[in-house]
């Protein structure tokens, strides 16, 4: 992928994990089209915002149908809805469902045949180390882990043809708007990682980078944890 040739598409750009990957990949020198539901807070020639509702799949078609060449597709958007059992947010389950699963399913369906027609290509999803479970927050960690189910079952279809797709999961992380905010998180704290502090974003979109890149070419079917030393947790 020639630094002149390479487009990125960032889901959730406006804010948070995804703005910095947005922000990062267009100082790498790449191009990017953000599509997010709000409005765009990066302004940069090489960026394009395109809004859409990414709970809407006919919302998605309509966007994807337009997009030019895509040399890297990056899902980073998402929400935080949180309840135990006997209390879970059913319709907050359907949008999580809806926003980070088939938002990603209708994308990718869109965008990674082409890809593997070029021989070349990259897809990364913004998971979270809550994949692997954790109490009050069944229905986000269902989401979650499905990436991951997504990403190595794709990987295997299209590794043969140049096309990586990989999950980074993060621990909670320092988002100044975003899912720390959400008011559904009240009384669910973050916990902080070993390391002491959460994990920043440009930490995020650094790993990111270096997925999207030709030196990444044999990392693909894998889930990254960035997770500050919270998986060695005991």
């Amino acid at each position: 992928m020639s630094s002149n040739a390479r487009h990125a598409i960032v889901t959730g750009s406006s804010s948070g994990i995804g703005r910095s990957i947005a922000e990062s990949l267009l100082a790498g020198g790449w191009r990017v089209t953000g599509l997010d539901v709000a409005q765009a807070t990066v302004v940069h020639p090489s960026f394009t915002h395109t809004p859409v509702n990414l709970a809407d799949g006919a919302d998605i078609a309509r966007v994807a149908a337009a997009l030019p060449g895509v040399d890297a597709l990056v899902h980073a958007a998402g929400v935080l809805r949180v309840g135990p059992l006997g209390q879970l947010d059913h319709a907050g389950g359907e949008l999580m469902w809806r926003l980070h699963v088939d938002a990603a399913t209708r994308l990718a369906d869109a965008i990674v045949p082409g890809m593997a027609q070029r021989g070349q290509g990259r897809v990364v999803f913004i998971g979270s180390r809550v994949a692997q479970g954790m109490a009050g927050r069944g229905q986000y960690a269902a989401t979650k882990a499905a990436l991951i189910a997504l990403a190595r079952s794709w990987a295997a279809e299209v590794a043969a043809q140049g096309v990586t797709v990989n999950v980074v999961s993060p621990a909670a992380t320092a988002t100044a708007t975003g899912m720390l905010n959400d008011p559904a998180r009240q009384g669910s704290a973050p916990r902080l990682p070993p390391i002491g502090r959460l994990i920043e974003p440009a930490e995020i979109a650094a790993l990111v980078g270096f997925l999207l890149s030709e030196s990444a070419a044999a990392i693909t079917g894998q889930d990254i944890a960035i997770c500050g030393g919270s998986s060695l947790a005991r």
